[in-house]
């Protein structure tokens, strides 16, 4: 039961967000929760802190498919793409949950790339 509820939240969470619901999108949240991005070196504390830096964010997505969710227990994973300006960031998102609310997120960021042609024979590319 708790998984189906922790999945409900994730998918609440993740719909607030397209939608720019910075209310909801953080209600999933500890209010001390940590969120770090790697690429950056940022580590974010707090609820609080967290939603006012995505709040603050200059530049308000155009776009933000979720690919897919797993998990089980309290580690689950997001993989979505979020457009910004035109651009696509490939991005993945790791939380850790503590009494059914996040206490620990990091997430990856990743720009696209063009396939090398040496590996045209092995792949098959995305529309």
């Amino acid at each position: 039961m708790e998984m189906q509820n922790i999945r409900m939240a994730i998918d609440r969470h993740w719909a607030a967000s397209a939608a720019g619901d910075q209310v909801v999108e953080h209600e999933i949240y500890h209010d001390d929760a940590v969120c770090e991005y790697p690429q950056s070196g940022e580590i974010i504390h707090g609820r609080r802190n967290l939603q006012a830096l995505r709040s603050h964010h200059p530049g308000k997505p155009s776009g933000f498919v979720v690919r897919r969710v797993v998990g089980e227990g309290n580690l689950w994973v997001t993989e979505y793409v979020i457009t910004y300006e035109g651009k696509p960031a490939y991005t993945v998102s790791i939380m850790e949950f503590r009494d059914g609310k996040v206490s620990h997120e990091t997430q990856y960021f990743a720009d696209p790339f063009a396939a090398p042609p040496w590996r045209a024979q092995y792949v098959e590319l995305r529309a």
